[in-house]
């Protein structure tokens, strides 16, 4: 196999059946892929033994070029040598032009939070009393009330409610499931969708004979999109002053505001799904008027 189009292709179904990476993972690697293919083609390249260092370099810099953030390049970068680390192990090519190539290393960005002020009024303001608004809050409550990532929101069906026992099953990434918690305020609203007939409304506008198994749907019956959620989370944060709210800040604000109630760390790990509790260590490091209250409370000296 020499053809990059047929290696490129192997290479993901690799990342798909092999490695289990998750869906939006493959569908980024498979842009960077196609990037990576056209601006070899655009210099006479078509084959991946052909490729050297200078080659991928060079791609690298003019996706700096392009005005990339350094997130996505790193991303195509890592596509990449992930590409050539995958050819040379199945013995379809012998040469490997990014082993020498290191990654440069991330810069650790604080996410962003909202206050608790912030999110109770985010939370408490007046939703439309339709099927649509009910959906809204219960949407809002879900993603800060238990920390999901917005594909696995949108992922939710309703036979991974437990709603009797107040707990979720969650598929994150990878397709690793996990039991989260879900309580207050965040049950009493998911319940109130589900059960008060919103869901049913939405359900009727379905014009397939199959009824959608998921939680949030859409006004015509199907699966909410992740793109319907971020349209959710900007508009009902404008109307009380919170501008460009995003669905990870949601996840972010539970994280942070879980710790600053006292949360174990471990715990959190477990309810977020991160594979590394360094990536849950992050939230440690937000609050540093809390930090330093809890120095002042313990040090003996302080």
């Amino acid at each position: 196999m020499t053809d990059l189009e047929d290696c490129c292709r192997e290479y993901l179904a690799h990342l798909v059946v092999e490695r289990n990476l998750s869906r939006n993972t493959v569908a980024a690697y498979r842009r960077d892929l196609e990037g990576y293919r056209a601006f070899l083609l655009g210099r006479g390249i078509t084959s991946p033994s052909a490729v050297t260092r200078r080659d991928v370099e060079e791609f690298v810099a003019s996706r700096r070029d392009a005005g990339s953030a350094d997130a996505s390049v790193n991303r195509a970068l890592s596509a990449v040598k992930g590409l050539h680390r995958f050819l040379v192990r199945e013995g379809l090519v012998d040469t490997h032009p990014t082993s020498t190539i290191r990654l440069p290393k991330a810069e650790q960005r604080l996410p962003d939070v909202i206050s608790i002020e912030c999110a109770n009024a985010l939370l408490d303001q007046e939703f439309p009393q339709t099927a649509a608004g009910e959906r809204d809050h219960a949407v809002l409550e879900v993603l800060y009330g238990c920390g999901m990532r917005v594909s696995e929101l949108t992922g939710l069906d309703i036979r991974d409610l437990y709603l009797d026992d107040e707990f979720v099953r969650v598929v994150g990434k990878g397709s690793k499931e996990r039991l989260v918690p879900i309580t207050g305020s965040a049950l009493r609203v998911l319940r109130s969708y589900l059960i008060n007939g919103a869901r049913n409304d939405l359900l009727r506008h379905s014009r397939g004979t199959a009824v959608s198994p998921s939680v949030f749907l859409n006004a015509r019956g199907t699966r909410l999109s992740r793109q319907s959620v971020h349209a959710i989370c900007e508009r009902y944060g404008r109307m009380v002053g919170i501008e460009g709210l995003h669905p990870h800040t949601l996840r972010h604000s539970f994280a942070t505001h879980m710790l600053a109630g006292g949360a174990d760390l471990r715990a959190l790990q477990e309810i977020l799904g991160h594979a590394d509790i360094s990536t849950t260590q992050l939230y440690t490091h937000l609050d540093q008027t809390q930090l330093r209250e809890v120095y002042l409370a313990a040090h003996p000296r302080a």
